[in-house]
């Protein structure tokens, strides 16, 4: 439906937008730019021909849907959840004394999605934010798919030739992963053998590659890990499956994309894999108690020159002016890196020969067959992740991994300020700043009032990616909450939500600087 039809409609009542957690709905094609939905991801000339009409004031009827506090926690806190590592006599070993996790929809369903994982095997967590687009499928297959890819390609030659050895044995197989997941953060079912079979030719040929003895590195644990997924979504969409609903499963997974910004740490060691624009910011206390930012990922997107450059370089001089377009690849997707989204990788005889021979389904998905402008030398799009390495340290206090939802509403400094007093329960008392707007005094002291009465309500929440996303919907022009506006933000009908924000996906990891502390040689800070 258009969405000069949609603001059309009524609002018969308000719309709790956590309830939109939920499968892909496997009766629709989400494979390609939706009309109805205009995601940041694609361009769509309904969209910007209503962006004037993004002010609140303008839409009489959304003021008149006011949640009260306890609906308005009850929608925020829906899909929040958290982990504490276990101590062991009393003690916690680990460098990661726990994480917090939320997730807030704004497309229905969410195409976010959020993996978490201990490696039992190896040493070490992952924690992982998939941002998706043209649909929730390619988001969903990395969620379940990643971390096992990642794992096995931590594991030693001997412990992959016991895994081997199991499986040609019928023996049952040693857990590589502790998975923690939230009820609604699902496994579908019905593709497990086929991820299976991918997995184990992995494996295989890991085997054949390493020798006993040999250490992996875990910096090429996570660039393999990253390319040879996206390599086998791209074959299996190719090869197809027997079986019908598999055969489009995989071709939806493939023709969607998602981003994907994954964290190791094992100890002090902390690395970063990042393809796309979601992103990792580490929070850091200073001597005077105060927290700042430090970025641990780069956004692939028109903004980053180098990730520009790249492409250019990659591209002959005369696509150098239609490569990148409106801040797009290709005028069309804006991150610049991404699992999936092979009309952007394939070639066109490829993609027209995968279609034919596909599903109905998919025939009448008109954007299925469409073919990128400008549409010359593919591959234009790499899911080839840029990894970063970081020494923990004890200032290090936690990390902020989040889709880029997020990061529009919120400054990785403001981040991290929130987070930290959250954290510490002590609130620096920054100056107020009105941002240039005209105030009474009057005004002032509400507003000297209002900040008063929130640090008094600051403990309401008690998961800390819950606080962070209160304050990233809820905060007004002054950065206080705002619950008229949290309220109305939340009670946004599904075809309406999507037009103010994105999806928010957030993982908070907290660190224990005595642990950081003892495992970093005497003399280093």
């Amino acid at each position: 439906m258009p969405v000069t039809s949609q603001l059309l409609r009524g609002l018969p009542r308000a719309t709790v937008l956590a309830s939109s957690l939920l499968p892909c709905p496997q009766h629709q094609a989400q494979v390609g730019p939706v009309t109805h939905r205009p995601a940041s991801r694609w361009p769509s000339r309904v969209w910007q021909s209503q962006q004037h009409s993004r002010s609140y004031q303008t839409t009489a009827a959304l003021r008149s849907y006011i949640l009260s506090p306890p609906q308005v926690n009850s929608i925020l806190k829906a899909n929040e959840y958290s982990f504490k590592v276990p101590e062991f006599d009393g003690k916690n070993v680990s460098s990661v004394m726990g994480f917090e996790s939320n997730q807030l929809p704004a497309n229905a369903p969410i195409e976010d999605r959020r993996s978490a994982a201990t490696c039992l095997q190896t040493r070490g967590m992952l924690l992982g934010v998939f941002d998706g687009h043209a649909g929730c499928a390619c988001a969903q297959a990395l969620s379940e798919r990643l971390f096992n890819y990642i794992a096995v390609s931590l594991l030693p030659h001997n412990t992959l030739c016991e895994l081997e050895a199991a499986v040609e044995a019928s023996r049952a197989l040693s857990p590589i992963l502790q998975w923690h997941k939230h009820p609604n953060d699902y496994f579908s079912k019905e593709a497990q053998t086929l991820y299976f079979n991918s997995l184990r030719t992995y494996w295989q040929e890991l085997i054949d590659l390493t020798s006993p003895g040999e250490v992996p590195d875990t910096h090429e644990a996570l660039l393999n890990a990253f390319k040879r997924l996206d390599n086998d979504i791209s074959l299996e969409a190719q090869v197809g499956d027997p079986n019908a609903f598999l055969h489009y499963w995989v071709l939806r997974v493939a023709f969607s994309g998602a981003t994907a910004c994954v964290a190791h740490i094992d100890g002090s060691d902390l690395f970063i894999a990042n393809s796309g624009d979601a992103r990792a910011v580490l929070g850091v206390q200073e001597e005077d108690g105060s927290f700042s930012a430090h970025t641990l990922s780069n956004d692939h997107s028109a903004q980053n020159e180098e990730e520009v450059a790249r492409i250019r370089g990659e591209h002959p001089p005369s696509e150098r002016k239609t490569v990148i377009r409106q801040d797009r690849l290709l005028g069309l997707l804006m991150p610049l890196r991404a699992f999936g989204d092979v009309k952007f990788k394939w070639s066109i005889e490829l993609q027209k020969g995968v279609l034919e021979s596909g599903p109905d389904q998919l025939h009448e998905n008109e954007h299925t067959k469409f073919i990128p402008p400008n549409y010359h030398t593919p591959p234009y799009l790499t899911a080839e992740p840029e990894i970063t390495y970081h020494k923990l340290r004890p200032q290090d206090r936690f990390m902020v991994i989040a889709s880029d939802g997020l990061w529009e509403t919120l400054h990785r400094q403001e981040v991290v300020r929130i987070v930290g007093e959250y954290l510490t329960g002590v609130h620096q008392r920054q100056p107020l700043k009105v941002g240039g707007y005209k105030v009474t005094l009057g005004q002032m002291q509400g507003l000297l009032e209002e900040r008063k009465a929130r640090v008094s309500s600051a403990f309401e929440d008690y998961n800390s990616a819950t606080h962070l996303m209160r304050h990233a919907v809820g905060n007004n022009e002054f950065g206080t909450v705002d619950h008229e506006r949290l309220s109305k933000m939340l009670s946004l009908p599904e075809e309406l939500a999507r037009m103010y924000r994105d999806d928010i996906t957030i993982i908070i990891s907290q660190f224990n600087p005595h642990v950081i502390g003892a495992q970093r040689p005497e003399g280093q800070s």
